[in-house]
């Protein structure tokens, strides 16, 4: 079993920045970030491998950067020049294979102001 925390959200307003950060309890070989906005299904955002491959969502690409630290199995999420449609709360996830997350975080609320 492997538990996740995620920290780092927060409001900022338009145009600003924010990192969120996810401690994992164990190592894994995929990890990813999703989101969910009120009303809305929850939605990919972002994953890392355990080699460093990446992946994003198209609405993001340019403006969030993932990023892992193996030795303190901790995963980032850079984000920049935030829009108020990224307003949701976002959730960290691990698993053994891309198209499989095991393990959840309690998610991290993030507001972006217009």
């Amino acid at each position: 079993q492997v538990q996740l925390v995620e920290s780092g959200g927060g409001l900022v307003q338009a145009g600003g920045s924010l990192r969120l950060s996810c401690a994992a309890s164990g190592r894994t070989a995929v990890m990813g970030w999703f989101r969910q906005a009120p009303g809305k299904e929850r939605e990919f955002v972002a994953q890392i491998t355990s080699g460093g491959n990446t992946y994003y969502v198209d609405s993001v690409k340019g403006r969030f950067t993932i990023s892992r630290d193996n030795a303190k199995n901790t995963m980032y999420l850079q984000m920049n020049s935030l829009k108020p449609e990224d307003t949701a709360v976002y959730y960290c996830a691990a698993g053994a294979q891309r198209t499989t997350y095991n393990y959840w975080g309690q998610g991290t609320q993030v507001t972006v102001s217009s």
